[in-house]
């Protein structure tokens, strides 16, 4: 979905309407473990996990059933304890389909603290070799919607120390409340992750940023570090002007500390790493709890739902189950999308099973939509002013349409961090994301010697 065609306004620089008002003080409550799930075994950025059970083996909720050989790739587990019925292609909700274990649930559903290992005795002695460790074995991911390894990105080179942890409260997409209701219901255990992926990457300073139209979230942040860490100087809360897209890991390290990362480089280079709140959380989870990533917070949310809530719910679950959960449909919505309106993507099917990265359900009505078609550009440059990354969409979408894909990627179309704003501003409605998307994925490999070697073989 393109976020132009969300109703309401929205001028570069400034926010978009927040929609926040459906959830934003309701508390996290926990679904009822779903009878049948689907887990894909690519849920992250990197490569798709390897099974490791097969059809009809009996798996316990917690178990490996996707190892990751790659180093980037994190492994997946099961989420209810139960009998694989197979291992084939599931609808996924954002690469269309990908391979993934099916589990149906067998016996009384059991809430984690009734199977749980034993937690570890010290964890203030655990060294950052065992955090990272732990991370990984986890299966645990940036959860603000781009899925990276976290344990990846705890694992900085040893010439790029890093030197700042920000935890990235902004949560600047409409409709979503996940973390907001994170940080207000478990604002200890939040920190408490926060302060373990600081020693992981050895990190003297930590950030806090919110934006400022979380004010209940900042006096609780603030209010548990007063507290409980009051003589720690190193860990503060910073309050940012509401600004989209300020969770975008660029921009918010740009408004804390002023430093600028390098186009197509990583926020390492300026010794910064960037985590989500759901991510700290699960951290938390994983080390304090020894519980791997099998369920995580999302906002079901829209003016369809019977009942839009904050959900505690299973990865793998039926996207048909969260509605049934939400009480059903006041009315068919006219789409559905996971994550936000601004990034989120669009589905298809009823079929789709959340994953790590689901942060949002958002189920838009008629009424929500201004489904217009595209125009012609009137060259009034309101996308380029409005683009985070100084780039020039319209010059970018011309490249892409008329398939001249390197001088694209000259032109920059890889900095495009997809975030919808020059779409939304665009009076012509021009769907420009859905061009540099396509524009991304066709940018030619590096004209290496071993590249140049295949393509004279692929001549003769």
């Amino acid at each position: 979905m393109n976020a132009l065609f969300l109703r309401g306004t929205f001028h570069g620089g400034s926010h978009p309407p927040s929609f926040k008002t459906l959830t934003e003080d309701k508390t996290i409550r926990r679904m009822r473990q779903p009878q049948k799930v689907i887990i894909p075994l690519l849920q992250h950025t990197g490569a798709v996990c390897k099974p490791v059970v097969a059809a009809g083996d009996q798996v316990r909720a917690g178990d490996p059933i996707g190892a990751a050989d790659a180093f980037i790739a994190a492994p997946v587990h099961a989420s209810i304890s139960g009998k694989v019925l197979k291992i084939a292609e599931s609808p996924h909700p954002l690469v269309g389909t990908a391979p993934a274990v099916f589990i149906e649930r067998t016996g009384a559903a059991k809430e984690w603290k009734d199977i749980a290992p034993e937690p570890p005795g010290d964890i203030e002695s655990l060294t950052w070799e065992t955090l990272r460790s732990t991370i990984k074995d986890a299966g645990i991911v940036g959860l603000g919607g781009a899925a990276f390894p976290t344990h990846v990105k705890l694992s900085p080179p040893l010439n790029k120390p890093i030197d700042m942890v920000l935890l990235n409260g902004a949560e600047c997409e409409p409709y979503l409340t996940c973390d907001y209701r994170l940080m207000m219901e478990y604002p200890q255990n939040v920190i408490k992750g926060l302060l373990l992926i600081a020693k992981a990457v050895g990190a003297p300073s930590i950030v806090i940023a919110l934006e400022d139209n979380k004010p209940n979230a900042a006096i609780v942040m603030k209010r548990v570090l007063r507290e409980s860490y009051g003589d720690r100087r190193n860990i503060r809360v910073v309050v940012l002007s509401a600004k989209y897209p300020q969770g975008a890991e660029r921009q918010l390290i740009k408004s804390v500390t002023g430093r600028t990362v390098p186009s197509g480089k990583l926020p390492l280079e300026v010794g910064c790493v960037v985590q989500n709140i759901g991510t700290a959380f699960a951290v938390y989870e994983a080390v304090y709890l020894g519980k791997p990533l099998i369920e995580r917070c999302v906002t079901v949310t829209g003016a369809c739902l019977k009942e839009p809530k904050n959900l505690w719910i299973r990865i793998g679950t039926p996207l048909r189950d969260v509605v049934d959960e939400c009480g059903g449909f006041l009315e068919e919505p006219k789409k559905v999308v996971f994550g936000g309106p601004m990034m989120g993507i669009a589905q298809y099917t009823m079929d789709v099973p959340v994953i790590k990265g689901t942060s949002g359900i958002i189920f838009f009505s008629e009424r929500d939509l201004r489904e217009e078609p595209a125009g012609t550009c009137i060259r009034c440059a309101k996308c380029i002013d409005s683009c985070p990354m100084g780039l020039m969409p319209t010059t970018l979408m011309n490249l892409a349409k008329r398939e001249r894909f390197q001088e694209a990627a000259d032109c920059g179309v890889a900095a495009c961090i997809e975030c919808g704003a020059c779409a939304y501003e665009c009076p012509a409605k021009i769907p420009l994301v859905d061009y540099m998307k396509w524009g991304k994925s066709k940018i030619p490999p590096p004209k290496t010697e071993r590249n140049k070697g295949e393509r004279e073989k692929a001549k003769n």
